[in-house]
């Protein structure tokens, strides 16, 4: 792979976890990037919340996720459950949410128009990067495969 090794474990969690949860790679790949968080990191917020972990999940919204169990260590720690439970998230925003793509995806980090419009700009620079990366990575060598083996 052609990542740094701090940056691979962010790939391939992002690029499992938008197909476990049937959203753009490229979409969760930028909101990974646009986060990069690492593990075990806690970045307290002017409201008094947190982001915890990889994806800087908030803990407002870790709050309302107790009553399953889940709790901000859960998020914090490496591995790829904290860009599982961001990928269900911004699969709720994209499918509940109101506005374009970018609009809801941008909801994972805020609501407010002035944030989201801020975010959602970054949002949509970061997921042509990451499109183009997926399809010189992977359309690419899809393409390489011999006809034999594809039926």
């Amino acid at each position: 792979m052609d990542l740094p090794p701090d940056v691979q474990e962010r790939v391939v969690c992002s690029i499992t976890a938008a197909i476990k949860y049937e959203i753009p790679a490229n979409i969760l790949l930028a909101i990974a990037e646009k986060e990069s968080g690492k593990p075990g990191q806690w970045v307290r917020n002017s409201n008094g919340t947190h982001d915890v972990g990889s994806m800087q999940f908030n803990t407002a919204y870790l709050q309302d996720l107790s009553k399953y169990g889940i709790t901000p260590d859960h998020v914090a720690n490496p591995g790829c459950y904290a860009f599982d439970l961001a990928a269900w998230r911004v699969r709720l925003h994209i499918k509940n949410d109101k506005g374009d793509i970018w609009t809801r995806a941008a909801n994972y980090h805020s609501r407010t128009p002035k944030h989201n419009a801020r975010y959602r700009a970054d949002l949509i620079a970061k997921a042509a990067k990451w499109a183009d990366w997926l399809e010189n990575r992977f359309i690419k060598e899809i393409n390489k495969i011999p006809d034999a083996y594809l039926d």
